[in-house]
């Protein structure tokens, strides 16, 4: 059983392993958060200029090909949703539009991340300053509500019913923001600058993660450089969430991995005692058997043969415990569903692989007594009896 759960979380991982998660060259994004108060800069038009004066300072650095910023990435833990209407659908009285995923992005952001823009065309600064009207969308939430992402393109939305509406200018690739073994929310995306937005005559993100893309990414004369960049701006903001995208994805997965490591070193000792314990039992076998075994080479038993009869003891008893450890993880591994991901817990790979494993390994263990056996000097047998 034990084995099984091994091999079931084992496939886990190789599944997750080959999830796209929406971005590209993770260990070559490095994040750093910044939150800009409205006792130090009130007016929202002066936040927006000193975050691009920060980028482009940013920009500057040696190494760094491209930078940009959004609210939050991919997998950091943020998981705001909300109501969304569409105008062109209907909704009967009481009833409630599905949630979606809010993200507050600015324009590159897409583009350094490696996420595909599927239709349509990212944000420009222009109609963020200008706070124009402009969402972006996934391609689930697109493929959803309007069957293809080309479709959605011109369609307005907005988050309350008494907010202006908003028409989708792009669609872009979805992102696996919760972690790999979690789907891909129907995620929208809107600018960190917009008019009207929870009952904010004009809302801004004031905490924005800049996104730097280097080979540098996670070195501390970056880290160092990426410091006396921002300050040069604006000396009195403290910087935090400071980690590549290699370590926020890694984060992610560390329940599954931590889960996989247990039931992997239980699944190791498993085997190892189950080895252990069919060698003991056919040693023990062979050694009440020492008369018989006697008699046979006596009267002329090939070698070969006996020591099949032994392996064929031992491959017995442990089909039998095999029979019996397959039933009952059918029933224990269910338990297993929520840390598995596109792997069914009657995955039959792993039972058959698990099945052949252990009747190999008590084969193995059985070779030893049963050479032990055919290498009895008869004469010595009967004299012992």
């Amino acid at each position: 059983m034990l084995l099984i759960g091994s091999g079931l979380m084992i496939r886990t991982f190789q599944s997750l392993r080959r999830v796209q998660p929406g971005f590209q060259n993770a260990n070559e994004l490095q994040t750093v958060h910044i939150y800009i108060p409205d006792t130090q800069v009130k007016e929202p038009d002066r936040v927006i200029a000193m975050l691009q004066e920060m980028q482009r300072k940013l920009g500057g650095i040696p190494g760094v090909r491209s930078v940009a910023m959004a609210h939050s990435v991919p997998a950091d833990g943020n998981t705001s949703t909300d109501l969304l209407y569409a105008e062109d659908k209907t909704y009967r009285e009481g009833q409630l539009p599905p949630l979606r995923r809010f993200k507050f992005v600015a324009p590159g952001f897409f583009e350094i991340m490696g996420t595909p823009l599927i239709a349509g065309r990212d944000f420009n600064w222009a109609e963020i300053i200008a706070r124009r009207p402009v969402v972006m969308i996934s391609e689930n939430m697109a493929r959803e509500m309007w069957n293809d992402p080309r479709s959605a393109l011109g369609k307005r939305i907005r988050e309350g019913m008494n907010d202006p509406w908003r028409e989708v200018v792009g669609v872009v690739g979805d992102v696996h923001s919760e972690g790999p073994d979690k789907k891909a929310p129907t995620t929208v995306y809107w600018p960190v600058l917009l008019n009207n937005l929870y009952g904010e005559d004009v809302y801004l993100q004031r905490g924005e993660t800049f996104v730097i893309r280097s080979r540098r990414a996670g070195s501390e004369s970056l880290l160092k450089e990426v410091r006396e960049a921002i300050w040069s701006v604006n000396r009195d903001l403290p910087l935090d969430r400071i980690r590549t995208m290699e370590e926020i994805y890694a984060g992610s997965m560390a329940r599954s991995s931590f889960t996989l490591v247990m039931i992997g070193i239980a699944g190791g000792m498993a085997l190892l005692l189950g080895v252990v314990g069919i060698y003991g039992v056919i040693s023990y076998s062979v050694s009440q058997r020492t008369r018989e075994i006697g008699i046979r080479i006596a009267l002329g038993a090939q070698r070969t043969s006996l020591q099949a009869m032994v392996v064929r003891n031992g491959v017995l008893l442990a089909s039998a415990g095999v029979a019996a450890g397959l039933l009952a993880a059918v029933g224990l591994t269910r338990f297993l569903s929520s840390f598995l991901y596109a792997v069914s817990p009657l995955d039959p790979v792993t039972y058959c692989a698990v099945a052949i494993g252990l009747l190999a390994a008590a084969a193995a263990a059985s070779y030893v007594p049963a050479h032990r056996a055919s290498t009895v000097n008869p004469v010595d047998a009967l004299r012992a009896e």
